[in-house]
């Protein structure tokens, strides 16, 4: 490609509102352009890395033996009822009526219409396995869209649907997906981990997200350097940090902590650990629907305890029984209610009234810890379980690990790094083929629900990732598979020199013919603004052809990583252009 007949609109600086790297650089390389909160024009820049982005997985998905079709982006309200999702989804699925005020929506995922086409279509055993996919724009109306592409309303993603006849079947294209993704994710030049994942408002069980590692990762990854452990943050096990509960050596007292309602500040306060406080989060499970909330209490009044420099971990509190019909922190007028005093001071020794304590596993085996005295401005040292309180009602992992926490495998202590989610596979199981009546017959005529995976990637999302793992204070570097062009030629002086102007012209044409993605910047402009442009649109190759070069039959070469220059014969050009990509 010719710059001249390209559309470059690169910017000095990027608009005050992007918040992140990527989206500063993609605005500043004109790559993308605002439209509206969330939603981008992808100009012909960015669009050159999605179409590669998007090849190389349909590559690596055909290779697995998936195939590909293209599902709607409005899908009638009809399906997502039968799936229970038309409730449950929330605010991020957008509705909308037609012009009969027939309810459709904009699909920010398709497994409704896919498991709808697989129970037309799948009627024996014989037709399974079977793995569709498509490449399709997806919509959640996000509250507060941020992040660029990363966190944007409308989106390109990759979603594929596996159907087998059984849980062997399922997993064994659950592990092809896997490896697919592996491969698809190797090829782009990314480094990213494998962590397991909480299946979140998809459900189903098995899952893995795909998490490109980067600073600016909304996603906490637990990994152990020592072994194959990888797990989101939020599914990460934590095991106790005390092997036992040691025999109280202390008598329970009250002591003044004027105006100390944080762990942190009560510990620095009294001179102690911060691991001898415990931090308590109350939280209020309602009525089931369809109870009669009048011939009840009220709500019910939990207290939840980790140590006081852990943090709560939402996702696994969600999981305790009883919590899956939905919880929420109680409201001050609660716990006043139920322990005297407002947040800050709240403890689990004698509450006004009776709660349900339950205890980490780090928790439940300290002893002469510190809590709130249900009183304000004071709290109580040397609290003991049994002694000075009751055992907790349950023992539970509801906290986030740490780094340095024992690995779950028991191979060593973790670490904690952020990363970006590009990619997450599923095992559905019946999950949606029960509920839409997705169906085959086995040998002996039996009817039985499909089993099913679910395999996302989000390809516009990946043009973030990529440059948040890949900048400089220049602009973005691209791996080579997905920048939007494998090596730019600057020429100096092309319309004056005709000498440069011919050797340009010649190199262009040899790269090309040799399969090489090549930008010639025709343009005219200084070595200074060429060079600028090329370093902030980040292309990882760059060959100057100057007259002083020339005169010794040599053209500059320079990566963009390292911006080293080196001299190149002018007849080893393609040769040596072509080991440094493949390279």
């Amino acid at each position: 490609m010719r710059a001249s007949q390209f559309l470059i609109s690169t910017l000095k600086e990027a608009p005050a509102d992007a918040d992140v790297v990527s989206q500063q650089l993609m605005l500043r390389a004109g790559m993308i352009k605002k439209l509206a909160a969330g939603i981008y024009t992808y100009m012909p820049l960015g669009l050159r890395s999605i179409r590669k982005i998007e090849a190389i997985i349909r590559e690596e998905m055909n290779r697995a033996g998936a195939i590909e079709l293209l599902m709607p982006v409005v899908q009638p309200a009809e399906l997502w009822v039968q799936s229970g999702r038309w409730d449950k989804y929330g605010p991020e699925l957008l509705r909308l009526k037609d012009r009969h005020q027939r309810d459709f929506v904009l699909q920010p995922t398709s497994e409704e219409v896919v498991t709808d086409i697989a129970r037309q279509e799948i009627r024996s055993y014989r037709q399974l396995p079977l793995n569709l996919y498509h490449i399709q724009t997806k919509f959640r109306d996000e509250r507060r869209p941020r992040f660029g592409v990363m966190r944007g309303r409308e989106f390109t993603m990759k979603d594929a649907y596996s159907f087998d006849r059984d849980l062997d079947g399922a997993l064994r294209s659950y592990d092809m997906m896997f490896a697919a993704y592996e491969r698809i994710f190797a090829r782009m030049g990314l480094t990213f981990r494998a962590v397991a994942a909480d299946t979140g408002a998809i459900g189903g069980t098995r899952s893995h997200e795909f998490q490109v590692i980067a600073d600016a990762g909304e996603d906490q990854i637990a990994w152990c350097p020592d072994s194959n452990f990888a797990a989101n943050v939020e599914l990460a096990e934590a095991l106790p940090l005390l092997e036992s509960r040691a025999a109280p050596a202390q008598a329970m007292r009250k002591v003044a902590t004027p105006g100390r309602a944080r762990c942190d500040e009560v510990a620095a306060y009294l001179g102690v650990p911060i691991e001898q406080t415990v931090k308590a989060v109350v939280v209020a499970l309602d009525p089931e629907k369809g109870v009669d909330s009048a011939a009840l209490a009220g709500p019910e009044i939990w207290m939840l305890l980790v140590r006081g420099d852990h943090e709560l971990n939402e996702s696994k509190a969600g999981k305790l029984p009883g919590f899956e019909r939905g919880w929420r922190l109680a409201s001050e007028a609660e716990i006043v209610d139920h322990f005297g005093c407002p947040p800050g001071y709240l403890g689990p020794v004698a509450p006004r009234k009776p709660v349900r304590v339950i205890a980490d596993r780090t928790v439940a085996r300290m002893s002469d810890f510190i809590c709130g005295a249900n009183e304000a401005d004071y709290h109580l040292a040397g609290v003991n379980w049994g002694r000075d309180l009751p055992e907790p009602h349950a023992v539970a992992d509801i906290r986030n690990v740490l780094a340095g926490d024992p690995s779950p495998d028991g191979k060593g202590r973790l670490q904690i790094q952020r990363g970006i989610e590009v990619g997450h596979v599923f095992y559905l199981g019946s999950l949606y083929s029960e509920k839409l009546g997705a169906t085959y017959l086995d040998e002996l005529g039996q009817t039985h629900p499909l089993q099913m995976g679910c395999y996302g990637i989000g390809v516009t999302r990946l043009l973030g990732a990529a440059i948040e793992q890949g900048h400089d204070e220049r602009g973005i570097i691209w791996p080579d598979p997905i920048a939007p062009f494998e090596v730019v030629i600057c020429p100096i002086n092309y319309r004056q020199s005709t000498g440069v102007r011919e050797q340009a012209d010649r190199l262009y044409r040899q790269l090309c013919e040799a399969g090489v993605d090549t930008l010639l910047d025709d343009r005219g402009e200084r070595p200074g603004a060429m060079f600028a442009d090329a370093e902030l649109i980040g292309i990882g190759h760059r060959i100057t052809i100057g007259e002083r070069g020339l005169k010794s039959n040599q053209l500059e070469y320079a990566s963009r990583r390292a911006l080293q220059p080196e001299m190149v014969p002018v007849a080893d050009a393609v040769a040596f252009i072509r080991e440094r990509i493949n390279r």
